[in-house]
């Protein structure tokens, strides 16, 4: 049985599917897809990962670090607004957030 919790849930499935016996063909048409599918999604189940959701250890989303990069550089919001496809009000609130993350909880 697949206990793996660091696969996705349509790999865990997949195998679990395979060790019941199921070929890959099968397996494929339950998920919509083809036998090739099937045998890369199981390949690539092998290939290892590293653990945990921040790979970088970063608490801030791309854009938050890039908003606070580009702020202390000393890019004003109205600049920034076309760059990121957002409104200067929604850049503060991304720095604003940002700012609030990186003090943590204890503050």
């Amino acid at each position: 049985m697949v206990h793996d919790t660091s696969l996705r849930p349509v790999e865990r499935r997949v195998l679990r599917m395979s060790e019941q016996g199921l070929d890959d063909a099968e397996i494929g048409r339950r998920f919509r897809h083809s036998a090739d599918w099937t045998a890369r999604v199981r390949s690539l189940s092998e290939v290892p990962r590293p653990n945990g959701h921040h790979l970088r250890g970063d608490v801030l989303r791309p854009i938050e670090r890039r908003v606070l990069r580009w702020r202390a550089a000393g890019a004003d919001y109205d600049e920034l607004a076309p760059r990121f496809r957002r409104s200067p009000d929604f850049l503060r609130q991304v720095e604003a957030l940002a700012q609030y993350r990186l003090r943590g909880p204890d503050s």
